[in-house]
């Protein structure tokens, strides 16, 4: 069942980001605290600077900081959390309702990390996304998808997926993706997250291992069925956890 979002879009390009507060972050080990809007600051005044409009889901912050710090391009949306799912989790079913509320009017979407993402050009005005519309964009890292960290992050999934351990052996040696940075033409998007949602809905609505599955299941689904349609890697985003703070020819920075 879908949500209904008390929002007008303003744009049929959109960025959206979700700041769930309050919650054990397994990736941070740490509780966010509430109403902490520094956290999204440098995303938000990254898309105000380029005149685009962004969209942070929220279960946090107080009035009077989204009253202090929404303008034209910034809008703050507050939604109530589902404790079932963790928050990495969580985001991407908040995600896909959006869209199927406002498939109509949104033609262009990318879904952002917010702590650690700042825009740097206009993704949706690039000759390289205009005439790639049934394309997935998303950032990656200097690594392969066989290495240790995913090896244990994808154990919960392994074990619940058939054909799992065959996605894993065929793409040993590919680029491991990263779900900081997703985005595409809506009608992308919304195939791909009803898609990603499915497998957390069936596969991993049962996780108890210290991983979240995010990353597991992004990789599944964008490279078993977006891969002849998929771009990562620059110019979509700077090298992961490579600080490039100056970097200036790529869409996204992360960290």
């Amino acid at each position: 069942m879908t949500t209904l979002f008390n929002y007008t879009p303003r744009s049929e390009n959109i960025i959206l980001a979700c700041h769930i507060a309050g919650v054990y972050d397994v990736n941070r080990s740490t509780t966010l605290e509430h109403d902490h809007y520094a956290l999204v600051q440098a995303w938000a005044e990254s898309i105000q600077a380029l005149g685009l409009q962004g969209v942070i889901f929220h279960n946090n912050f107080s009035e009077e900081t989204c009253e202090k710090y929404s303008n034209e391009n910034i809008s703050f949306i507050k939604i109530e959390y589902n404790a079932k799912w963790n928050p990495n989790v969580f985001r991407y079913f908040i995600y896909r309702d959006f869209l199927l509320n406002f498939a109509s009017t949104v033609h262009s979407v990318f879904v952002t990390d917010v702590s650690d993402v700042v825009v740097v050009k206009n993704p949706f005005e690039t000759f390289l996304f205009q005439e790639n519309r049934n394309t997935l964009f998303c950032g990656d890292e200097p690594k392969t998808l066989d290495n240790e960290w995913m090896n244990d992050h994808s154990t919960h999934l392994r074990n619940q997926i058939t054909g799992f351990v065959e996605y894993e052996q065929s793409f040993a040696q590919s680029t491991l993706l990263n779900c900081g940075i997703i985005g595409g033409s809506t009608t992308v998007m919304l195939n791909f997250l009803e898609k990603l949602c499915f497998i957390h809905e069936h596969f991993n609505i049962n996780n108890e291992t210290a991983y979240t599955g995010d990353m597991g299941a992004f990789n599944y689904i964008a490279r078993t069925q977006f891969k002849d349609r998929l771009i990562n890697g620059a110019p979509v985003n700077s090298i992961f956890k490579g600080y490039e703070g100056s970097r200036m020819d790529c869409w996204f920075r992360h960290k």
